[in-house]
């Protein structure tokens, strides 16, 4: 069976620190200008009158019903078969319809090349060498788990299994492969 990858981000055990981001622009060379992955960080005032903070990751979602695939009239927008969406610059012609169409606002116009980019998971590098993604091992509270979700004994599916998680905008049937254990702090106590 081929692999289908996936990431969840525990909003638990994230800190906001951008280690994640630093480590993605190092290892994919992203100009200072743009990013694939962001870490906004938000203060929340919960419903016991605590204070805290709220850690929303800002990269693509690798959807399996992918707007920006649809769209795209070259084809150079892609979903690869372990279902990453990549983008094919060579066959790009600068429409940025994808852009557009991305409901998470993921993309970005890269400087140099003048094409859509957008996280992928580290596919070109750290998947190519068997390894995971940058942003996953550098988390310094492992807030990130990656793997395969055709893989029934893989971290991401037990962890699943283990954690209650939502998806971003499932309404819009997109169906992301970017799950998010949300916030539990500042719950109702009984």
């Amino acid at each position: 069976m081929a692999k289908k990858y996936g990431m969840i981000h525990d909003n638990n055990l994230c800190i906001g620190c951008q280690a994640c981001n630093v480590a993605c622009r190092s290892e994919n060379q992203i100009p200072e200008s743009v990013y694939r992955l962001q870490v906004w960080v938000k203060q929340e005032e919960y419903p016991n009158g605590s204070l805290g903070y709220e850690y929303h990751r800002q990269s693509c979602v690798q959807c399996e019903n992918t707007p920006c695939v649809s769209v795209c009239p070259t084809k150079a927008s892609y979903v690869n078969d372990e279902g990453i969406v990549l983008v094919d610059v060579d066959l790009c012609v600068g429409c940025l319809y994808c852009v557009a169409a991305c409901p998470y606002q993921a993309r970005y116009v890269h400087p140099v090349t003048k094409a859509p980019d957008k996280c992928t998971f580290c596919h070109e590098s750290r998947l190519a060498r068997g390894e995971e993604p940058a942003c996953v091992t550098v988390c310094p509270t492992d807030a990130l788990i990656f793997g395969d979700l055709n893989d029934p004994k893989s971290k991401i599916n037990k962890a699943l299994s283990e954690r209650v998680t939502y998806r971003q905008k499932e309404s819009l049937g997109t169906q992301p492969k970017m799950f998010i254990v949300p916030n539990h702090k500042g719950g109702i106590r009984s």
